[in-house]
């Protein structure tokens, strides 16, 4: 589903370095630079998962963001999902 225009859903877990070192918040700052509603969590197993929904330019800029060298912290990699948006969501917060 990564191909097209319109509004998608974006998935990510991001593995690494990511809890603990204020990446929620910058993933936070950079969605809503982006006019994407969402949220960012940091999960059991150490990863931090970004729900994002938006336009697909939108959460593709994210997505290269987030495997960028300019994250807090160390992204050793990222795993994608891309779905159709749910439209549930308002605003982007830290989980």
């Amino acid at each position: 589903m990564a191909q097209g225009e319109g509004d998608v859903r974006l998935t990510a877990w991001v593995r690494g370095r990511v809890q603990g070192v204020g990446f929620r918040w910058w993933t936070r700052a950079r969605a809503l630079e982006l006019d994407l509603v969402g949220w960012a969590r940091n999960t059991d197993d150490g990863r931090v998962e970004v729900v994002a929904e938006g336009s697909h330019a939108a959460c593709v800029k994210l997505l290269e963001l987030l495997r960028s060298c300019d994250t807090p912290g160390r992204v050793d990699g990222v795993v994608e999902r891309w779905s159709e948006p749910r439209g549930s969501l308002g605003g982007f917060v830290e989980r």
